[in-house]
């Protein structure tokens, strides 16, 4: 593994992985939504290929993915998250029945 992985390993919040990775960041909306943001981050992560990229370039993605699921939350509403959630559902597929979709969560 690499020595930048190893370090990313080590983190333990997210304000940690926004210095690491030097990030600038709302306070509140990370507070807010820390899990949500760790978790999209993941999930933008599980999409791309990493194999093959040294250290510098595996920062900037990460730096880059880190930034864009921040500024997911930062600027989102019910809607815009309701419709990531299903986009995330149907990643893939060519055709999904309406049935197949989690139902959103009561309010």
């Amino acid at each position: 593994m690499s020595a930048f992985l190893d370090h990313m390993n080590t983190l333990s919040s997210a304000e940690d992985f926004f210095a690491a990775l030097r990030v600038p960041f709302d306070e509140h909306v990370v507070r807010v939504n820390r899990l949500h943001i760790l978790k999209r981050f993941h999930d933008y992560l599980s999409g791309e290929k990493l194999d093959g990229l040294d250290d510098a370039a595996l920062r900037s993605l990460y730096s880059t993915l880190l930034a864009k699921a921040h500024g997911d939350f930062a600027a989102s509403d019910a809607v815009t998250e309701g419709v990531f959630k299903v986009f995330k559902q149907v990643r893939g597929r060519a055709f999904i029945g309406l049935d197949e979709l989690e139902p959103p969560p009561a309010a």
